[in-house]
Order: C-alpha cells, then structure tokens, then sequence
C-alpha cells in the first residue's frame, strides 16, 4: 500500500488541526510559534535523518511509500516531523489550557537528573552503538542546556505530557516498526541500536521522540507567550 505512510501522517494531524479553531482551545492563534519551532527542530532533524539513512543505521520500505524524496528521504519522512509535532503541541496546548499539570512539579529536578546520568551512563557503554549513543547524548546535554543555562520552568510540564503522548506514540511508532503491516515501514540496523524492542518499537525511539518534542516545545514555550491566549 503505496499510501500508508502518507496516510499515517494525515490521521495523526487530521483531529488535531480540526480541533485547533474550537473556540475553547484557540491553538489556531500559536500557529505562527508552531512553525517557527518546528521549523529549527527540521534544521536539527532531517540532517541527523539524512545522515542515519545514508549510513544505514535506518531506512525505508519502498513499498510504502510514494517515491517522492528529497535529499534521499521520502517526503513522507520529512512531513512526519511536521505531522506529528503539530499533534504532540495541541496536546501540550490543551493540557496547558485545561489541566494544572503539576504531578511532577516538585519531582522535576529529580527527574531531569536521574534521566541525564541515565542517559549519560548508557550512551557512554554504548558508544559504538549510534542511535543509542547520538540519541542518549543529544537529549542528556539539551536537557542540562534548558535546565542550568535557559532556567526552564516548564519541564515538569513536559513530563507530565510526554507521559501521556507515549499512549499515540506506540500506536503511531508501533505501526511505522512493523506492528500490524507485514513488514516495517520504518526499518532499523540493530548494529546501531541496543536491540530492545517494545513490541516491533527500537528502546531509543522513546528518547529521540523525547528529544524532538523537547526541543519543539522549547521554543514553542518561548514564543507562544507573546500571542494572544
């Protein structure tokens, strides 16, 4: 099925965008703060993504794609960094609206440095390994830059969300990986990776996705405020 890729980034958006111009949520108006954060996370992504492709750490089923590509990715590839972010920051957006969002308010700081020494402590013991190690490293240094250097105050709202967006993410990733297709539309090198799986889903997908929101939402967080609620 040429379309299924495609078809997977449009029902992952298609609610989302909908329900952006329902006047109790009103994301249509951080439209701008959206694009803008999106796009420097692509400035950081799809040279990380090209890289890992040429490499072979990564790569795509043909069979599930439409054959349009640029710079060796599927278009596919590239408009999932658009697609899913948009539905991962309404979510955030309407946590932020409707929820207090403060279970991990006082355990922030522990959480933050139990991740970065646990991604430190992995990617160290698995430096041959370059999803894993890349991955592991480029969160742990960018959440010390957001806590010790930016002063984040939002992260514990972070957590919080990205705890609940894990729910779509197996279910999106889970089928990107194999679980349900007869064969991956995302496939992986296990040389490059710790060869955990959660079902068909590599470990370290949960920090990359990790690593993309984070960075979205950090400039998102830092422009938003300047538009109307």
């Amino acid at each position: 099925m040429k379309q299924l890729y495609l078809i997977i980034n449009i029902a992952s958006v298609f609610v989302p965008f909908l329900f952006s111009f329902h006047p109790k949520i009103k994301f249509y108006k951080k439209f701008s703060s959206f694009f803008i954060a999106v796009l420097l996370a692509l400035i950081v992504f799809i040279p990380w993504d090209i890289a890992f492709t040429l490499a072979g750490i990564w790569g795509f089923n043909s069979n599930y794609l439409l054959g349009i590509t640029f710079f060796n990715l599927p278009l596919e590839e590239i408009l999932f960094f658009i697609c899913i972010p948009f539905a991962c920051v309404f979510t955030y957006h309407c946590f932020n609206k409707f929820l207090k969002m403060d279970l991990f308010f006082k355990a922030e700081n522990v959480i933050s440095i139990s991740l970065v020494l646990f991604l430190a402590i992995i990617a160290a013991l698995n430096y041959n390994r370059l999803y894993t190690s890349v991955t592991f490293t480029a969160l742990a240094l960018f959440i010390l830059i957001l806590k010790y250097v930016f002063k984040a105050k939002w992260l514990h709202k972070f957590y919080f969300s990205y705890l609940i967006l894990l729910i779509p993410f197996f279910i999106v990733n889970g089928i990107l990986t194999g679980t349900g297709p007869d064969t991956p539309i995302v496939w992986y090198n296990n040389d490059h990776n710790l060869g955990i799986r959660m079902l068909t889903i590599p470990f370290e997908d949960i920090f990359y996705g990790m690593f993309l929101l984070m960075l979205t939402i950090s400039v998102y967080e830092s422009l938003a405020p300047k538009q109307d609620a």
